[in-house]
């Protein structure tokens, strides 16, 4: 088992037992929904419980070893929790908030990632989402190998409805077609493949 797994299981372990929902997105949701690439750091999305953001980031150090000196005001300003897994694996827990990141917990599903030993994992939609907004060059390849793992079984106009809002809210129009690209180019490479449905037989 890899490191970044050890430390998944250690912060489902943790994250259950306090019942704060959560999912895993970033590189190990890639490996799992894409195409295989080295990561180094694993990336949560939780929902904030009730107490508020404070109250979760000391109960996360009561735990783990912060990574920055001031977690409680980084927290605060970035809404990003810095801390490191017993194993030594950086871990970057994103604090989530009403709307969206409810959608994406409420849909996360139970991965098996050894015998016995499962993860919460952002489904692929939620991750192509999550990289078209983010839109950085590694993130575009990553939602073109998604796409074309996933294909069909896809929900398309999930994807769409919460790109469209995005842009809208962030201003940038780009964002929807950093996806529409990576399934037109899908439903061309499908198309080519596919029988050609116009011919007879003599």
């Amino acid at each position: 088992m890899n490191r970044l797994i050890e430390a998944a299981l250690e912060l489902h372990e943790f994250l259950t037992r306090h019942a704060i929902p959560y999912a895993v997105i970033g590189g190990v949701a890639v490996q799992a929904w894409g195409e295989p690439r080295l990561t180094l750091d694993l990336d949560l999305t939780v929902m904030t419980p009730p107490e508020g953001a404070a109250a979760l980031v000391h109960r996360l150090l009561e735990r783990f070893v912060p990574r920055v000196p001031d977690p409680v005001a980084f927290a605060r300003r970035t809404r990003v929790v810095l801390i490191r897994a017993s194993n030594g694996c950086d871990v970057d827990i994103s604090l989530g908030v009403p709307g969206y990141e409810e959608d994406l917990i409420r849909r996360a599903v139970d991965y098996e990632v050894a015998p016995g030993q499962t993860i919460r994992l952002c489904s692929p939609e939620d991750l192509i989402i999550h990289k078209a907004v983010a839109g950085r060059p590694q993130d575009l390849v990553d939602i073109t190998g998604i796409v074309y793992r996933q294909g069909e079984r896809l929900d398309v106009a999930y994807i769409r409805r919460w790109l469209k809002e995005f842009a809208a809210a962030l201003e940038m129009p780009e964002i929807p077609e950093r996806f529409e690209r990576a399934w037109r180019e899908f439903q061309t490479i499908e198309s080519v493949r596919s029988p050609n449905q116009s011919c007879t037989t003599p």
